[in-house]
């Protein structure tokens, strides 16, 4: 039996009247080009949250005390387009009922009608990505809004710092803002990259995490995994760094490809979630 919402909390956490925070679910699957499986992401994240606890060590909190609603997933089976576009609508729609929101994917561009919508709520935001892939196709397999276009699209409205990044098509590199590009190949030699990233960001950011941005080692159940990803504490240590000198006010987790005999990765990307938001809200808000 599918679990109805995240964390294994008492159900009075969960009511949306009360709750800070709103997860929202979008199992979209539709541009996917490798292995498929993402639509089935959400549920995943949202099973493995059963075996996290709800204590965070390193902050010291319970997030959940503030709240955390599990949304009506977003189920969209058309075009790109018209996923993208119910995506946009319902984000936007719990922005302007001040929800702390985060999208639980489904593939990567789930995420095009989350960064619209925030982009409009929020001058001068900043999209910080950390994927394995550089997503900057303008369009690819018919589709502007294919998975592999989502940062391209991203740029049309705000500014992008991309993090992680070992794969990409020639066609993608005049669309590169070298200054805003940490690739993980330079990642790996350069002790201050996470002072060098958080000094491009602005003061208000969007973080899109696709999950083969982290080592196969670490998740390997993505739909697209890639050698030499970063490593679990190099993306915590980064969101700390965030999270002390920006504001993250809003993000999605994507591309979890769950496999029936590892549930690891399914626990990694629940427990990522619920990280994230203990390092916000200990910034932002007194616990």
């Amino acid at each position: 039996m599918n679990r109805l919402y995240y964390g294994d909390m008492p159900e009075q956490f969960s009511n949306y009247e009360t709750s800070k925070i709103v997860l929202l679910p979008v199992p979209y699957d539709g541009t996917s080009t490798w292995v498929k499986g993402a639509d089935k992401g959400p549920q995943a994240i949202i099973e493995a949250s059963e075996s996290i606890e709800l204590y965070d060590i390193e902050t010291e909190t319970e997030v959940y005390t503030f709240g955390i609603h599990t949304a009506e997933p977003v189920l969209e089976l058309g075009s790109p387009e018209e996923m993208v576009d119910s995506v946009y609508q319902r984000v936007t729609q719990y922005i302007n009922d001040d929800k702390y929101l985060v999208i639980l994917g489904g593939e990567h561009s789930v995420s095009c009608g989350a960064i619209k919508a925030f982009s409009e709520k929020y001058q001068d935001l900043t999209v910080l990505q950390i994927d394995a892939h550089a997503d900057l196709r303008d369009d690819y397999h018919g589709s502007k809004y294919n998975h592999a276009c989502v940062m391209r699209r991203a740029q049309e409205h705000c500014k992008v710092v991309q993090v992680g990044v070992r794969s990409m098509c020639i066609e993608e590199k005049p669309n590169m803002i070298p200054e805003n590009m940490f690739f993980a190949h330079q990642i790996r030699k350069n002790s201050n990259w996470i002072l060098d990233v958080v000094s491009r960001l602005g003061k208000k950011v969007y973080l899109t995490i696709d999950l083969d941005g982290f080592d196969p080692s670490i998740i390997p159940s993505t739909g697209t995994p890639e050698p030499g990803g970063l490593l679990w504490w190099d993306v915590m240590d980064l969101i700390k760094m965030v999270n002390e000198k920006c504001n993250i006010v809003g993000f999605d987790v994507v591309e979890l490809c769950p496999n029936p005999q590892d549930k690891s990765s399914d626990l990694a990307a629940s427990k990522l979630v619920y990280q994230i938001l203990s390092q916000h809200f200990k910034w932002t808000e007194k616990i």
